[in-house]
């Protein structure tokens, strides 16, 4: 069975041809050209798709659209995606349909992350996780006995603003002191730059030139050298991504946390912190099987995810 899975960006739109055995078959990525409006972008995921499914070796059962914004709970509906110029509500399974003749079925970007890596990735054997996207802001999606948990509404899993400090930093969002104000790269960065101010001998201070440069990497590649200060900046990143695990493990019950995104490759310098920090307020009965691992399929579990929905539900 074949089936084609999108995943829709401010700046580009990615597409793959996905087996439901074999996973990715081939991939592609073109501009979204998000300026010229959203008739342009879903001219832009129809060419997507048609170029997708003329590389298919089968006729696809259709296509899944990862995509941000607000969506309904029928999975039709797109409403007022960041990064999108004059995107308002749009029902993109009947935009799509009309443009290509294939059903179309749309989750949120992050709940198919989740859904990628049950299926495909680091959280295959298991029955339940929660996926946290560590990228410019945190994302999230849940998996209960094997299927997306999506709420009343279908807008559960908004994991980067569960508060961790209720009059603490300020990010995107009216949730302050919320876990994506302390993780996200752009504020885990913007945290980072009034204590690397104060050690003028660090070899982080090359980057106060020019503060855009500065990337969890950088701090990363200066940890594993040893630098103490890269450490403590990643250290406390991590621990405050700790107090949030707790949260929702405390909510949830469900033990295995699996990250991925930018931030996440740095790996054990912010994931140690995070599960010391955790396993010290966790209630003892929630600390047996807590776990947090690494997604390795990257990006690539989203469209994994996207053409997992199109095969369960078109």
């Amino acid at each position: 069975m074949i089936s084609i899975g999108i995943d829709l960006g401010g700046t580009n739109i990615k597409s793959a041809v996905v087996d439901r055995e074999k996973g990715l078959l081939s991939t592609y990525s073109i501009p979204t050209n998000a300026k010229d409006g959203p008739e342009a972008v879903l001219d832009r995921i129809a060419e997507s798709i048609s170029r997708a499914a003329s590389d298919a070796p089968g006729k696809p059962v259709g296509a899944g659209i990862g995509s941000p914004g607000i969506i309904s709970l029928d999975r039709t509906t797109v409403s007022n995606p960041p990064n999108l110029a004059g995107w308002d509500v749009i029902n993109v399974n009947k935009e799509i349909k009309k443009r290509t003749g294939f059903e179309a079925i749309v989750e949120n970007d992050a709940n198919l992350m989740a859904l990628g890596s049950s299926r495909y990735g680091a959280g295959r054997k298991l029955d339940s996780l929660i996926m946290l996207t560590l990228g410019t802001g945190v994302g999230g999606g849940i998996i209960y006995h094997r299927e997306l948990y999506r709420g009343v509404t279908g807008g559960a899993a908004e994991l980067g603003h569960v508060i961790i400090d209720f009059d603490g930093l300020e990010s995107n969002s009216a949730a302050k002191g919320g876990i994506e104000a302390y993780i996200g790269q752009r504020f885990l960065i913007r945290n980072a730059l009034p204590v690397i101010r104060q050690h003028p001998d660090n070899p982080l201070t090359r980057f106060l030139d020019d503060p855009d440069e500065l990337e969890p990497k950088h701090l990363s590649r200066e940890a594993d050298k040893g630098n103490e200060l890269a450490i403590r900046i990643l250290a406390d990143a991590g621990r405050m991504l700790g107090y949030a695990i707790v949260n929702y493990i405390h909510i949830l019950d469900i033990r295995n946390i699996i990250v991925s995104g930018g931030v996440a490759k740095a790996g054990d310098w912010i994931l140690e912190p995070a599960r010391k920090a955790a396993l010290e307020r966790l209630m003892p009965p929630f600390r047996e099987g807590f776990e947090i691992r690494y997604e390795t399929l990257g990006n690539d579990a989203a469209l994994l995810g996207a053409g997992s929905l199109a095969f369960e539900y078109l």
